[in-house]
């Protein structure tokens, strides 16, 4: 979607107020600044009550441009459960007990898809299955690149560095700098 603009600059503010002692911050945001003046704003956020709904996470994308716009709401609140009995929709590995419980989920959280039978079902076992005929076939697929995975893990180095110095960084930043 961002095809042929690059990335000039990142400005970040991060707070870590409950994750912190697990090495994590609770919240970042930031906003990327393109060579052509576009302006992208991300954030992140992992610091949520232990009893949200939601085995793992939601994400929500809104891309506007004067030629079209994009919505994604991957929020998986499309399917919920609220009971007197205590929930628990997503990932449980036998024998695990929480120390806490949920009484509203949302039954299609768990991200690599849905259990049932003991099987993985849903869009992240099609996406795999996909991967696997890319690599075994050479099926052309939609998958990132190496090159795009190592880019974006780039930027989102640079939007925690940004947050650490609290200031902007002007990119393509010097890779020496994470070292620093």
């Amino acid at each position: 979607m961002l095809e042929g603009k690059e990335p000039v600059e990142v400005y970040a503010r991060a707070v870590d107020k409950a994750l912190g002692r697990w090495g994590t911050k609770d919240s970042t945001f930031a906003i990327f600044t393109f060579n052509d003046g576009t302006l992208w704003s991300m954030n992140i956020s992992w610091a949520l009550p232990i009893v949200r709904p939601g085995a793992v996470y939601g994400i929500e994308v809104g891309i506007v441009g004067t030629k079209g716009v994009i919505d994604i709401e991957d929020t998986h609140r499309d399917v919920m459960i609220a009971s007197e009995l205590p929930q628990w929709a997503g990932y449980r590995p036998a024998g695990y007990k929480p120390d806490f419980e949920r009484h509203v989920d949302f039954l299609t959280s768990y991200p690599p898809g849905d259990i049932a039978l003991n099987q993985t079902w849903g869009p992240i076992r099609e996406e795999t299955n996909a991967w696997f005929a890319r690599l075994y076939t050479g099926l052309e697929t939609p998958h990132a690149t190496a090159e795009d995975g190592h880019r974006n893990l780039v930027l989102t180095m640079a939007m925690d560095l940004s947050a650490e110095r609290a200031s902007a960084l002007k990119l393509p930043i010097d890779l020496d700098e994470f070292c620093r």
